[in-house]
């Protein structure tokens, strides 16, 4: 299979020499870098090219990687039924960065970006409709940014005497955000059943 896969990576990078970065095979997976720019070319060429046919795409989903210059990574996977093959695209981008929109090329391609959208801010350009879709749309921020407070910013409840939903600002009676990674036995001042066995040792 990783022959299969390496022969494949060395046509796409033949035929689209300005859209691969770079390529990798791990766990029996192709993944390819691609620039931004040329990114649409290559969906493209690889639904069309008669070697390729990924004609269907599985998923667009994003990842957060606040310590890189090019933070965010917009993750496409591609099947190929005739090939029976699988590919997976990768773009990198920097916050103030856009992604091109596969809508036209892959119609499937709308809400998994509008979920990116929502999820993680990232912008796709020349998308039909370009909103949330998983959270309300007075929704602040982005929640699977790793910079998002785990108790996010607002939370709703229904108010009977106004007969509405309402938002409040959260307000906790702990911090939850502070966590000292410390199991519940780590702090424990006292030899617990089965212990004194190693201290003997």
């Amino acid at each position: 299979m990783s022959e299969m896969l390496s022969e494949l990576a060395t046509l796409i990078e033949a035929r689209q020499p300005e859209a691969v970065v770079s390529h990798r095979i791990a766990h029996g997976e192709l993944t390819l870098i691609v620039a931004p720019s040329r990114l649409r070319d290559l969906v493209a060429f690889l639904a069309e090219d008669r070697s390729c046919e990924f004609t269907t795409l599985i998923d667009i989903c994003g990842v957060d990687h606040p310590e890189r210059e090019k933070r965010f990574e917009v993750v496409y996977h591609l099947l190929s039924m005739r090939q029976n093959m699988r590919i997976r695209l990768k773009l990198q981008l920097r916050e103030d960065e856009i992604a091109p929109s596969l809508c036209d090329i892959h119609p499937s391609a709308n809400w998994y970006e509008r979920e990116v959208f929502d999820m993680f801010g990232i912008l796709f350009s020349e998308h039909p409709d370009l909103r949330r879709i998983l959270t309300d749309y007075g929704f602040r921020g982005h929640p699977l940014r790793k910079d998002f407070p785990t108790t996010g910013y607002v939370e709703l409840r229904y108010d009977d005497v106004e007969k509405r939903v309402v938002y409040e600002p959260v307000s906790l009676t702990q911090d939850y955000r502070q966590f000292d990674f410390m199991s519940p036995w780590e702090g424990a001042h006292y030899i617990l059943p089965g212990d004194e066995k190693r201290e003997e040792a």
